[in-house]
Order: C-alpha cells, then structure tokens, then sequence
C-alpha cells in the first residue's frame, strides 16, 4: 500500500509540483483548521522543520514541509528565508518579484540562486524530521517571461540546461528534472526506497 503525506502547506503550486515529484508516494495538502507556526527560522531547514513537527503533531501523520527561497548574489544572499514576504507581510507573488527586479541592478551581479529545504516527520517514531536540502543556480532576467511556474519563476534563467528561457517557460517535466524542489524531492524518495519500501 502506497502511503500518502500531508504536506505543511495549503499552496495549490506546491502541492501540485511536489505531489508529481513523490511517486509512488501520494500528496494530499494539510487539512482545515489546523495552524502551522510562524516562519522565524534563520535557515530553510529550520522553517521546515518546524512545520513539519508541527503537522505531525496536529494530524498523527507522515508530513513533508517545504521551506523554499531565492538568494541574490548582489543582494547578500536576500530575500532568502523571507523571500514569501520580500515585499512586505501578504505581499503578491507578482510584488515579490518587482522589488527583487527593483533592487538587483540591471548593470550588477545577476547571479541568483533557488534553495529548498524538505522535512520529513514522522510522529511515531520519536525521531527528529529528516531533511533533504538542494539548490539551483541561475541568472536573473531582466523582465518577467512566461506563464509556467509560481513565485520568482518568471524571472529565473537556470544555468543547468540553458537555453535562454525562464523557470515560468520551461514545462512542469523540464523546471522538476533541474529545479531545487525536484532535486530535493528525489533525495527525499531515494531515502525513503532504501529504509525499506513505500509505507504503511
């Protein structure tokens, strides 16, 4: 029997992205009603663990939490862990993303880069979550380009395969087989084949 996870998060995009990258592992988003604690780690892995725990805890259930963010070389390594909140506590995606293009100079360091740190908990076993971390490298685009993607997709030009396009115009398989979440969710799965199957 395949196991399913629920992930500490209610984000339609992750869930979909990382429920495709899991197989033969299912996704099923956290229910209602249940709160998940502020995001005040100083590192990814930090940020998932603590909503990882904190799903497990509140459901009795196998949890994934995601923390993902974009770090600007010209930039210090910002927005990073506050990169859902870059522009502001319930900024857009879209107001997120102007400031990034705003503030990095169009003359300067372009460098950028994707980090995403996965936990996995599971409440029964008494044991700390077990995280998997991943980055991906890339440039950052002048303007916005392509419908594909969420967040700062539209103006991410990964370096690995690169041929001019933006994460937002890369299809679901080309972003997942380069992306920082699909690198981590393939760690998280090759783990999860070698402690012993797929799950209760």
């Amino acid at each position: 029997m395949v196991a399913t996870l629920v992930l500490a998060s209610r984000n339609v995009h992750k869930v979909r992205e990382l429920g495709a990258l899991l197989a033969p592992w299912s996704l099923e988003p956290l229910p209602a009603g249940i709160d998940l604690p502020p995001e005040n780690g100083e590192t990814y892995a930090a940020n998932a663990i603590l909503k990882a725990e904190a799903a497990a805890l509140a459901t009795g259930r196998l949890t994934l939490a995601d923390d993902s963010g974009i770090e600007a070389a010209a930039l210090a390594g910002a927005p990073g862990v506050r990169s859902a909140r870059f522009a502001g506590e319930g900024a857009s995606e879209e107001e997120n993303l102007a400031k990034l293009l705003r503030e990095v100079p169009l003359a300067g360091d372009r460098r950028v880069a994707y980090v995403c740190a996965l936990a996995f908990a599971e409440p029964a076993s008494g044991d700390p979550p077990h995280v998997f971390e991943a980055r991906c490298e890339g440039l950052l685009a002048p303007t916005p380009r392509g419908g594909e993607g969420f967040g700062y997709d539209p103006a991410f030009l990964p370096l690995d395969g690169a041929d001019g396009r933006t994460m937002a115009e890369l299809t679901p398989a080309e972003k997942d087989a380069i992306s920082h979440r699909g690198r981590a969710a393939r760690a998280l799965v090759s783990w999860l084949a070698e402690r012993g199957g797929r799950g209760e």
